[in-house]
């Protein structure tokens, strides 16, 4: 990773090797003492999203106060640990989206099922709940959900809401650095095949605190508690080692109580030397990383309880709600659709004649429970233009035609374009996309009248009379228009959606990818452990932990399910721009698959390329149910190119010379893909889950 602490080493790399060392000092030199002097400053100013603090006394009187973005608002200027300091009382509020989720999924049992839930009362040892959980099945539930959380549960198999509350502590920095984990898990699996077996305690004043944890530390409860059993530290003390952990730049403060625990537990107890002492130091000391409360584990422990059995008992419910609180948790909206279309949810896509403003639970083509997606998901209409839409047709019915629709719905142009586009004019033009632009083209939509009118601080400001409405004139017949193919389609879904409920972007590659030798995510359980593999998918996260020395993890995910992608170090950095920028890839490795993992698939990767399929794919038929007898080849050179959104052309320079040196060393092994056989889905692929930098592409 990137350092200030390694800025002469990276110069080094770019621009060879002694431009640091070079006598004279020359500009890269000082370069590199700058940045070594300005490590560990703060990189930048920010107010705390939901910090508050509270004095015995006006705040001016204590601190400098400055006003902040939002008007009414007031930040202080000091940051969280002078504010300790200072002994004002600090409040942190989480502002959960689950939390919202889990609110509109009760509500909407009610409404539809007439069955009032009470989540503080359901079963807290429901069979059905606990087996969800423990064979990881826990996409779009809290905390549980993420790649790392689930490799974990599968070797953990918690039981109990007490189990679910490490569970949800253990994936943390503190307890990774802290050497917490595999200990914890290895454990466990020991007693759940022995129940006989004495876990081991590095000294047996830990037992007492240690016991509900196996021998190891998860909480940050348990560093006061260690620390006063095992080093004698007094309560005070044992309180300022714990705040010194969690403070940001807070390694000299824990290097100050360094000596004083292990002269102290050496002092404290005959049977403890230098050694066990500072083996116990180094795991209290990983938690300056970053760790829960035992408190703030069993609140969040419960909500991933009470998510996962919404989502066992009332899956299309608990989809629906979840959808409508994007974004949040670790998937894309579009992830969680698919992944509800392989437990058998129908989902079916917006339709002006079906949708409500959000997502709602309707029943589906086979009778059962389906979600329709809300007409609030398609990109680029407002939000008072679809309720307008909506209440237009509640109180005259249902729209008959695409001229009926944009005469009464109010809506513009360009707004009922982007609905055409999605697909959700199809069932007023015979399923034909382009005949319902072509009618929207014609017909003459709503417009907003507007006016200048005085406002509260006496200034003119524009405001809305309403809306004129046209009159529902006929607009003749369109000519014969060429079909979508699936490919244009789906492109289509996810320019206007960012998502798709149709077929997945790899089921229509698959009969393609099959003749290249690539097999699917579903085939993967059928294989051996250390098989080579190749498979191509969408990325859906993007990971590379500080505690993972290096490695980078994908999450790729095909029609069939999702897999995980490992990528070491050396691989990172040669093929960093196709891990970093591009939605679709094709990965060359190693198959992995552990008993001790519980069964879990990984893929140790050895390249990674662009997938692509530029003129590669067959002709298809249309999509188009108005014209069956049109078909459209899908690949790059019969469609103009797509504008390519947040990539830069560094990248495509980048993309592009990693491309003549493979097509150079593997001469012509790949000669079956053109350049840019998916550049379009670039510009429109769905966000990617980053721990850097939040849902990006």
């Amino acid at each position: 990773a990137y350092s200030a602490q390694t800025v002469d080493r990276d110069i080094d790399v770019a621009l060879g090797e002694g431009r640091v060392n070079s006598d004279p000092p020359t500009r890269w030199r000082w370069l590199a003492d700058l940045a070594h002097e300005a490590h560990g400053l703060p990189r930048h100013l920010s107010q705390h999203s939901g910090g508050m603090i509270v004095a015995t006394r006006p705040l001016i009187d204590c601190c400098p106060v400055v006003p902040a973005a939002m008007e009414g608002r007031q930040m202080v200027m000091w940051d969280k640990d002078s504010c300790s300091d200072a002994g004002f009382l600090k409040i942190d509020l989480l502002g959960l989206g689950m939390l919202s989720a889990v609110e509109r999924c009760v509500e909407m049992i009610a409404a539809r099922r007439n069955e009032r839930i009470d989540l503080s009362r359901i079963p807290m040892d429901d069979p059905a709940t606990f087996a969800c959980i423990q064979n990881a099945d826990t996409t779009g539930v809290f905390q549980i959900e993420s790649r790392a959380q689930m490799g974990s549960l599968r070797r953990t198999r918690p039981e109990t809401l007490e189990d679910l509350t490490i569970q949800v502590a253990i994936v943390r920095p503190g307890p990774i650095v802290g050497g917490a984990v595999n200990p914890y898990i290895e454990r466990r699996q020991k007693l759940r095949v022995d129940p006989s077996y004495v876990v081991p305690y590095d000294h047996p004043s830990l037992e007492p605190v240690l016991r509900e944890t196996l021998g190891t530390i998860i909480f940050q409860d348990q560093v006061i508690e260690v620390a006063m059993a095992f080093a004698g530290l007094s309560p005070g003390e044992a309180e300022g080692l714990r705040r010194a952990m969690s403070r940001k730049r807070s390694a000299a403060a824990i290097e100050a109580y360094h000596e004083r625990f292990v002269q102290r537990a050496m002092a404290r107890w005959d049977d403890v030397d230098e050694e066990l002492a500072e083996r116990v130091w180094i795991m209290v000391k990983g938690f300056s990383g970053f760790g829960f409360p035992k408190a703030h584990g069993a609140a969040f422990g419960l909500l991933a309880y009470q998510s996962t059995w919404l989502r066992v008992h009332y899956g299309t419910e608990f989809l629906a709600a979840l959808l409508d609180e994007q974004p949040m948790g670790f998937y894309p909206p579009d992830a969680l659709v698919h992944e509800a279309q392989r437990r058998g949810i129908e989902v079916l896509p917006p339709d002006v004649n079906a949708s409500a403003a959000g997502c709602t639970v309707v029943v589906g083509s086979d009778g059962a429970d389906a979600v329709r997606i809300g007409l609030g998901y398609v990109l680029g209409v407002r939000a008072d233009d679809v309720d307008a839409l909506v209440a237009a047709r509640e109180a005259e019915g249902p729209f008959r035609t695409v001229e009926d629709l944009a005469s009464r719905a109010g809506a513009g142009r360009p707004a009922l374009e982007q609905l055409a586009w999605s697909g959700a004019c199809d069932a007023l033009s015979g399923g034909s996309r382009r005949r319902a632009l072509w009618d929207l083209g014609v017909a003459a939509p709503g417009r907003r009248l507007l006016t200048s009118v005085v406002g509260a601080s006496g200034q003119r400001i524009r405001a809305e009379l309403g809306t004129q409405l046209a009159l529902p004139l006929g607009v003749g017949e369109a000519p014969p228009l060429p079909g979508l193919s699936g490919w244009e389609a789906m492109i289509a879904d996810y320019a206007t959606t960012g998502l798709t409920t149709a077929t997945h972007p790899l089921g229509l590659l698959r009969g393609e990818l099959r003749a290249q030798g690539m097999v699917s995510n579903g085939d993967l359980g059928r294989m051996r452990h250390g098989a080579t593999v190749k498979l191509g998918g969408l990325v859906v996260a993007r990971q590379r932990p500080g505690t993972a020395k290096g490695v980078c993890f994908l999450l790729m995910e095909d029609e069939t399910g999702t897999v995980n992608l490992i990528v070491p170090p050396k691989v990172y950095e040669r093929d960093r721009t196709i891990v970093r920028a591009e939605p679709l890839v094709v990965a060359e490795g190693v198959l992995e698959r552990h008993a001790s993992a519980g069964g879990a698939i990984n893929v140790v990767c050895r390249r990674l390329v662009r997938l692509d399929a530029s003129g590669h794919l067959s002709a298809r038929p249309a999509a188009d149910v108005s014209t069956p007898h049109l078909t459209a080849i899908t690949g790059g050179a019969q469609r103009p190119a797509a504008e390519v959104k947040d990539f830069s052309m560094l990248d495509a320079l980048e993309l592009a010379r990693q491309d003549a040196m493979r097509q150079a060393a593997d001469e012509g092994a790949d000669e079956g893909l053109a350049a840019t056989g998916t550049g379009d889905f670039r510009a429109v692929a769905p966000a990617v889950q980053s721990f850097a930098s939040g849902r990006r592409r």
